[in-house]
């Protein structure tokens, strides 16, 4: 009587632990860190949230003249999100110097506002094409999306920490 008790046991313990789960997807994968670095918080913060309340004044703000303010921060990733999601879109990609530093040129023209506006705006075409995307496009382009999302998260990072060193971040 314990044997078959001890073997219902485990043999319901094994059906419980073998319930058959969604194995994730490339594309899922990649959609889950495009919205977590955009708009989902999870293990840290997405930058629609860490440039939320900035204003003109602090995305301005630097430390010393050889470190990036909020604002350069922003134009550089509107910059590379942009860039790599023209070459995803198949579309002709501007000549680039290779120079970075020129990446980091606050976009003067538009405004702080429509900055913001526009670096969102390009992570939501960023996850809507994903999702539509086929597995040929993503097999070709995974890797360049996952470095986006990983630049984008690096980035955010040191958008809150001049946040948080100068009392902008509650």
């Amino acid at each position: 009587m314990k044997v078959n008790l001890t073997v219902l046991v485990f043999l319901f313990l094994i059906s419980g632990c073998s319930a058959k789960r969604k194995i994730p997807t490339v594309k899922s994968l990649l959609l889950e860190q495009l919205k977590n670095t955009h708009t989902d918080q999870d293990w840290f913060v997405p930058v629609k949230k860490a440039i939320a309340g900035v204003t003109l004044e602090q995305s301005k703000w630097k430390e010393e003249a050889n470190n990036h303010s909020i604002g350069e921060l922003v134009s550089h990733l509107i910059f590379w999100n942009e860039r790599v999601l023209t070459a995803f879109k198949e579309e002709n990609v501007p000549e680039f110097n290779d120079d970075n530093d020129t990446t980091f040129e606050i976009c003067e023209g538009i405004g702080w506002i429509a900055e913001k506006e526009k670096l969102d705006s390009i992570q939501n075409e960023w996850e809507e094409l994903v999702e539509k995307a086929t597995d040929d496009q993503l097999m070709k382009w995974h890797m360049s999306i996952a470095n986006i999302c990983t630049h984008n998260a690096y980035h955010t990072g040191q958008i809150i920490y001049i946040r948080k060193q100068n009392g902008w971040w509650e």
